[in-house]
C-alpha cells in the first residue's frame, strides 16, 4: 500500500492508495461489488441507509480508501472508483449519509487524533452513527469566517454559545463538526477552531426548518453553555478555518460528484422516458432540450471523474469540485424547466395520480435547494474566478482587522 498526500493553505492530509488495478483486477472487483448490491438493502431513505451501510461494512466494502484500523476496507482510490460506479447503478442507496460520510468522515481521517479515529471512524463508516457539519449561521452564510458562536475553554472543557442554521438532518444526527470562535483578538479567519459535538448533549437545542416540499431536511441548532470535553478539539486549536476548507472542498467534490465514477446520465434518462410515455420524444424542442441535458451530464460526470483522479495524483479536491458544484445546480434548473415542459401541471401538481407525478414534484421543488447548498452558486463562481481563472478579488474592508472591532452578521455592538 503506497500512500500519497496533498496540501491546502500549508496543511498537509495523506490518503492511502495502491498502483493502478489491472484489468482484470479491476473486472474481479467490479463483479464482486456487484454482487453484493443485488442482495443488499437499496431501498434507500434513512433505516435503509443504515442498513446498507452496516452491510456494507460487514461485507468489506465500507470506507474503501480508509485505513483499516478505522473501520475502512484499506483498498485504493481505483477501488473506491469501481465501487461508486456499480453503486450507482441502484440509485445511490446510501445518499442520505453523504454529509457523514463525504465531509465529515475525511476531515475526522485528516485532522483527528489516533484516539478519535478509533473512537468515532468505525462507527461511521458503518452507519452506526451519522454526522453533521455546522458552519452557516443567521450572520454568517456566504461569509462562513464572520461566525459569531463561541468557544471558551474553562478547565478541561469547553464551553459554547451560539446558533447555527440550515444544518442538515442535524434531528438525526449523532454527531457534528463544528466551528466556533477562540480567539477574537485576531482577524476573523484566525481566530476559529473545529470540535466534535454530541448532538444529544444537554445545552442542544435542534428546531427544524420546514420545507415547501412538507419536509424537514434542514436545522436551526442552538447552543447554550454547552460543555464539550476538551479532548473534542478537532485538529489545531485556532486552525479551523483552514479545516473548515479543506471539508468545503470535500463537499464540493461529493456533492458535485454524487454517484460519480462513471459517465452517467439519470436526469437525462428519467425526462427520456417520460417524454416517451408523455408521446412527446417525437417533438423536436423536447428533443433538442433532452440532448442539451445529456451533454451537461456527460460533462458534469467527466468534471468529477478529474476531480477524483486528481485526488489520487495528491493534488488538492480544489476548484474542480466547485465547478462540478455549479454545474451541477444550471443541471438542476434545466431539469425543472425540462420537466415542466414535458409533464405540464403534473411536475408540480403531486395530488395526480400515480408515483411518477409525485416524485417529480419532489424533485422540482428540490431543484431549488441546488444553488444555495454546498455554498451559493455566486461563492462558487468567485472560487472558480479566483482559483481557476486567476482573476482579482474583490476588495475586503475587514481585512488585517481584528474580529473583535468588526460589525458583522448580527452583531449591534
Amino acid at each position: 500500500m503506497e500512500s500519497y498526500s496533498f496540501s491546502i493553505d500549508g496543511g498537509t492530509f495523506h490518503m492511502s492508495d495502491s498502483a493502478t488495478l489491472s484489468e482484470a483486477d479491476a473486472e474481479a472487483f467490479a463483479a464482486r461489488c456487484r454482487e453484493f448490491l443485488e442482495s443488499a438493502d437499496t431501498s434507500g431513505g434513512f433505516g435503509g441507509a443504515k442498513a446498507f451501510l452496516a452491510q456494507a461494512a460487514e461485507a468489506g466494502f465500507g470506507g474503501i480508501v480508509f485505513d483499516e484500523a478505522y473501520g475502512g476496507a484499506g483498498l485504493s482510490r481505483d477501488h473506491d472508483r469501481i465501487w461508486r460506479a456499480e453503486k450507482a447503478k441502484f440509485g445511490s442507496p446510501d445518499s442520505e449519509f453523504v454529509i457523514s460520510q463525504g465531509m465529515c468522515l475525511p476531515v475526522l481521517n485528516d485532522f483527528g487524533t489516533e484516539e478519535q479515529k478509533r473512537t468515532y471512524m468505525p462507527d461511521n463508516i458503518s452507519g452506526t452513527t451519522m454526522w453533521c457539519q455546522m458552519f452557516s449561521e443567521p450572520g454568517a452564510g456566504s461569509d462562513v469566517a464572520s461566525l459569531q458562536t463561541k468557544a471558551e475553554l474553562d478547565g478541561d472543557e469547553w464551553i459554547i454559545n451560539g446558533q447555527k442554521v440550515w444544518t442538515t438532518l442535524a434531528h438525526k444526527s449523532d454527531y457534528g463538526v463544528l466551528i466556533a470562535r477562540t480567539n477574537p483578538d485576531v482577524v476573523k479567519h484566525a481566530g476559529i477552531s473545529m470540535f466534535i459535538v454530541d448532538m444529544r448533549a444537554p445545552g442542544v437545542e435542534i428546531r427544524p426548518i420546514h420545507q415547501i416540499d412538507g419536509g424537514t431536511h434542514f436545522n436551526e441548532v442552538f447552543f447554550t453553555d454547552l460543555r464539550v470535553p476538551k479532548e473534542n478539539l478537532l485538529g489545531e486549536l485556532n486552525n479551523g478555518w483552514n479545516q473548515a476548507t479543506a471539508m468545503l472542498m470535500y463537499e464540493r467534490v461529493a456533492i458535485g460528484s454524487l454517484g460519480g465514477g462513471s459517465l452517467r446520465q439519470p436526469n437525462y434518462a428519467t425526462l427520456k422516458e417520460i417524454a416517451v410515455k408523455n408521446g412527446r420524444i417525437g417533438d423536436p424542442v423536447v428533443r433538442d432540450q433532452l440532448m442539451k441535458l445529456y451533454a451537461m451530464e456527460t460533462t458534469k460526470a467527466m468534471v468529477a471523474m478529474r476531480a477524483r483522479a486528481e485526488m489520487k495524483a495528491g493534488k488538492a479536491p480544489g476548484p474542480g469540485g466547485s465547478l462540478g458544484k455549479l454545474f451541477g445546480s444550471q443541471i438542476f434548473w434545466y431539469f425543472r424547466e425540462i420537466a415542466q415542459n414535458i409533464m405540464g401541471t403534473e411536475a408540480t401538481a403531486w395530488e395526480l395520480e400515480g408515483d411518477q407525478a409525485e416524485s417529480m414534484h419532489l424533485r422540482v421543488l428540490n431543484s431549488f435547494q441546488a444553488g444555495i447548498a454546498g455554498g451559493t452558486d455566486e461563492v462558487q463562481r468567485n472560487i472558480i474566478g479566483d482559483r481557476v481563472l486567476g482573476l482579482p478579488r474583490e476588495p475586503s474592508a475587514d481585512k488585517g482587522v481584528p474580529f473583535r472591532e468588526l460589525k458583522v452578521g448580527t452583531q449591534t455592538s
